[in-house]
């Protein structure tokens, strides 16, 4: 007599299941350093560098070929104009409300009375970009120098002249056209390879994180950490969720494309980190290549809802930790310094800092308050990261809606 085996195959942990083990690790790896082997920290922090390095090192191509591919197919680039107008009122109108939030906030709560500001001053000053200066950085003076310093305003710029000289050639640039669509795919496909060692850059990012800091690193700060967590969900719930009902988003189906890029943000601190995977299941999720490649990219630079309203808590906080009464003008005027000085920051970890200290010394408020704050960035870059995504992946969805674009039937399910 034989036998058959018919056992269904055993089905392996989800993507998204070996990140949240992964971040359940690095806290408790992350605890045992912080008691007891406080040395080991820099020896697990090379394994999230590593992630970030393999990260890093698709986000030029990727955009590029994205890009390029998207907006120079039949006819797409005379889109660009009115495409790029509306993503950009979005953008400002969003974080404008972020900015509000984070100001009403800060000034209802009061989180920096009280709080002693360290002794030691910090040199860590910068002054803002002018208006002019900040203008000529967004064009490149070599489009290798700035894929090679990842400046990804200046790699979209770049692409969008290159894709739409392609598109007025017409058939001559198809073979272009065709290597760019390729090389995205390639770069798609590495995208999934590296995303397979994800839990191990997670774990011991978390892991350094705690290690270094502790867990009691939200003691004295425990208010201004508060106060941001709620402004942000605040501005989830209030701001992105009225949006996302005004614009007919399936909110069921957006939780799912978006969770792991949200993760992989709130994880590393870094939203360069997320943009791969987002590029990738906003398109699964039904939005057209070259609105995804288009927008989301420029979210990075001109929708940064989690870091505009942190920073204008930061910058109050320091204020009313220093005793300085702003008055209301003061404080708007400084916001709109922020806005502008913040572009373009979303791909390093914890840039919101260098750009907080610039703006600290232009309105002579002490910098001591970036030695402060310091301590317990980390835990709120992740949250104000983690915002960013999100709000760039719904703005993505948002202007294939408005667009008339948006495939309302796409069933591909997001990776993991």
């Amino acid at each position: 007599m034989t036998t058959t085996d018919t056992a269904p195959a055993r089905r392996g942990l989800s993507q998204s299941q070996k990140i949240f083990l992964g971040l359940f690790i690095g806290i408790a790896a992350g605890i045992f350093i912080n008691e007891m082997r406080p040395g080991y920290a820099p020896y697990v922090k090379v394994f999230s560098d590593i992630f970030l390095r393999l990260i890093k090192m698709i986000i030029a191509p990727l955009i590029f070929a994205t890009l390029v591919a998207g907006i120079a197919g039949a006819g797409h680039f005379k889109d660009v104009g009115r495409m790029g107008l509306r993503a950009i009122v979005y953008f400002e109108v969003v974080t404008t409300i972020a900015l509000l939030i984070g100001l009403v906030l800060v000034n209802v709560f009061k989180p920096g009375i009280g709080v002693a500001l360290p002794t030691t001053a910090t040199q860590a000053s910068q002054a803002p970009q002018t208006w002019d200066q900040i203008l000529l950085h967004t064009i490149p003076t070599s489009v290798v120098d700035a894929m090679a310093k990842g400046d990804v305003l200046q790699i979209v710029i770049f692409s969008m002249f290159f894709a739409i000289a392609l598109g007025m050639i017409g058939e001559k640039g198809r073979p272009v056209v065709q290597f760019c669509e390729s090389l995205a795919e390639t770069m798609f496909r590495l995208t999934n390879i590296i995303m397979r060692y994800a839990p191990i850059g997670v774990a011991a990012a978390i892991a350094y994180t705690i290690g270094v800091s502790g867990l009691g690193v939200m003691k004295n700060l425990a208010g201004l950490i508060g106060v941001l967590y709620l402004g942000l969900v605040i501005f989830l719930v209030l701001v992105l969720g009225p949006v996302a009902l005004l614009f007919k988003v399936p909110l069921k189906k957006f939780f799912n494309y978006a969770k792991e890029p949200w993760l992989i943000a709130f994880s590393t601190s870094t939203s360069e980190a997320a943009l791969p995977l987002a590029l990738e299941n906003m398109e699964k999720m039904g939005c057209p290549r070259r609105i995804v490649s288009f927008v989301l990219p420029l979210g990075y630079t001109f929708n940064l809802d989690g870091t505009t309203l942190y920073l204008s808590m930061a910058s109050v906080f320091v204020a009313q930790a220093a005793g300085v009464d702003l008055t209301v003008g003061q404080q708007i005027t400084m916001m709109l310094t922020l806005m502008l000085t913040s572009k373009g920051v979303a791909g390093v970890p914890r840039a919101a800092i260098v750009i907080l200290a610039g703006t600290l010394a232009s309105y002579n408020l002490p910098l001591e308050g970036v030695t402060l704050l310091l301590g317990v960035d980390a835990i709120m870059d992740m949250a104000r990261t983690s915002v960013n995504v999100v709000g760039n992946c719904l703005a993505t969805v948002v202007i294939s809606k408005w667009e008339g674009e948006f495939n309302e039937t796409a069933n591909a399910g997001p990776r993991g």
